[in-house]
């Protein structure tokens, strides 16, 4: 997913606005995470739901739970210009804002659901982020929240051979130290235990927390990366449902 927009003007904004940088996650973590928010909301009925894909990137997420949440209304939040012009070919609804300076173009307690997917690696200042995310959720409101896992099970044997985790980004230009070759902007790298720990703090009630697998693992291991999910202090991607409290 693309990243909001970080505190300051810097290179990250010229750096996400541009078109070659990925702005989708892996269609089975959206599942997972769309699954996961629709066993929380339970049916629309006549009481639709407002959830907000915060940083929609292209719109690929939420367009692949909206499925899952028949009558609920899916809103696309980013402040790239680019990834709105593509989510707006998935989305009704697409709003541009941003969770640093004046913040989200909506009130305080008007939406029952945040999905965050892939976005709070890439901040500059996550805690501002999740005070904005908490402002505009109603009280008891889910935080469907997902990110990679610095501890994933390939990272811990990574680092004990000396090399960078998978994730974690030294510079915006190129990939050094690790495998791969994808530049995607991670600022910051998450343990289930840290994740846990910093969205309590951060005022909300950790509900549920599972595993997810990653689209990039070499194809003969995925078996054991989707077996990885099980557990998710090794699982290559954490997905973490929280309340408002």
């Amino acid at each position: 997913m693309t990243a909001t927009a970080p505190v300051r003007r810097t290179g990250l904004r010229d750096f996400y606005e541009n078109p070659a940088v990925p702005v989708a996650s892996g269609t089975p973590r959206s599942l997972r995470q769309a699954r996961m928010l629709a066993a929380a909301l339970g049916p629309a009925g006549e009481a639709p739901r407002t959830i907000l894909d915060i940083g929609c990137g292209d719109g690929t997420a939420a367009a692949t739970a909206a499925p899952l949440l028949p009558g609920h209304r899916l809103v696309g939040v980013d402040w790239s210009q680019d990834a709105l012009s593509r989510a707006r070919t998935r989305l009704a609804h697409t709003v541009r804002g941003e969770l640093g300076g004046g913040g989200l173009p909506f009130g305080s307690g008007s939406v029952d659901a945040v999905l965050f997917s892939e976005v709070i690696e890439h901040l500059v200042d996550p805690d501002a982020a999740l005070d904005e995310l908490r402002r505009v959720l109603r009280p008891g409101g889910h935080l469907m929240l997902s990110t990679p896992n610095l501890a994933a099970w390939y990272n811990r044997a990574l680092l004990l051979a000396g090399v960078q985790p998978v994730f974690s980004e030294v510079s915006l230009r190129a990939i050094h130290g690790r495998p791969g070759r994808e530049v995607v902007g991670h600022l910051r790298l998450y343990t289930a235990r840290a994740l846990r720990e910093f969205v309590a703090a951060a005022g909300f009630e950790v509900v549920r927390l599972e595993g997810a697998p990653f689209h990039g693992v070499p194809r003969p291991l995925r078996p054991l990366d989707r077996l990885a999910c099980a557990r998710p202090q090794l699982a290559s991607i954490l997905l973490l449902h929280a309340r408002k409290t």
